[in-house]
């Protein structure tokens, strides 16, 4: 097995992490949104309308079936030098880097949208940047490696 420098473990640590956080903010909620809501990981309806929190909950939901089985598949699948891993990898970077930047999109698009009231805007801004970054590096990598 090829030695596993800095860059295996930059996209296993950071990857392994926003699994655990996707099961926690996203997994549970897609299945019960109030229960998101009162751990703090989702917004409610009163502060984003009925529409923003059926987004928001299509949006934990595709993570559940999709986003997190395919990140967990290549980590998995990476860790144990898979080409198939490689492959599941990338295609969850290629969501990772797409999701901040769709999820803040909204976030300004709805800034003015009768009963949008998201006190929390500064959070998106902090967390999801470097999330996208990360997983631009986490492609740009793998691609530098096939």
């Amino acid at each position: 097995m090829a030695r596993r420098g800095t860059g295996f473990w930059l996209l296993q640590g950071p990857g392994w992490l926003l699994l655990l956080y996707l099961v926690v903010a996203q997994g549970i909620p897609a299945l019960d949104y109030d229960l998101g809501v009162a751990m703090g990981t989702q917004e409610p309806a009163t502060e984003i309308t009925e529409v923003g929190a059926a987004f928001w909950w299509g949006f934990a939901f595709g993570d559940l079936v999709i986003y997190m089985p395919l990140l967990a598949a290549g980590l998995i699948g990476h860790a144990t030098g898979r080409a198939w891993g490689r492959t599941a990898l990338a295609a969850a970077l290629g969501i990772t880097v797409y999701w901040p930047v769709l999820s803040l999109a909204v976030v300004v698009a709805a800034r003015d949208a009768a009963g949008w009231n998201l006190p929390g805007e500064r959070a998106y801004w902090i967390v999801l940047p470097p999330i996208a970054l990360w997983a631009a590096w986490g492609l740009w990598r793998l691609a530098r490696k096939s």
